[in-house]
């Protein structure tokens, strides 16, 4: 009994595109992470990244009106103040991430060059508090 050799050609074909979809969007997508303090462990990847990157986020920071208690001192003596800072801008602002992470940090990452590289998006924390 022959094999319909038109079926075969097209199960090989389907077998082939769906191997070659997997491994595509193997490395595409988030996933959770933790800094460690020789680089980044991934929760679905058995070693740790050690040369990854960071995202940084220029942009203009706006300040809201807002009102801060402290103490200085002056000729000598210490004074309670209060200063009160009007809404502003800052231009040309960028929040380093990267500076902010420690040891233990749980993070958000995203996979890049076909998952060879690992960009940290954000920290993660329990929403609960």
């Amino acid at each position: 009994m022959n094999k319909d050799p038109y079926g075969q050609l097209a199960s090989s074909l389907y077998a082939s595109f769906n191997k070659q979809t997997r491994q595509a969007l193997g490395g595409v997508g988030a996933v959770l992470g933790t800094v460690t303090s020789t680089g980044l462990k991934l929760d679905d990847f058995k070693h740790e990244f050690q040369d990854y990157m960071v995202a940084e986020l220029p942009g203009l920071l706006s300040l809201p009106r807002r009102t801060v208690v402290g103490t200085t001192t002056w000729e000598g003596k210490q004074l309670d103040m209060l200063f009160d800072f009007e809404e502003s801008e800052v231009e040309d602002t960028r929040l380093e991430l990267g500076k902010g992470l420690k040891p233990g940090d749980r993070v958000l990452a995203v996979r890049v060059n076909g998952g060879n590289d690992v960009v940290v998006v954000c920290k993660v924390v329990n929403g609960h508090g």
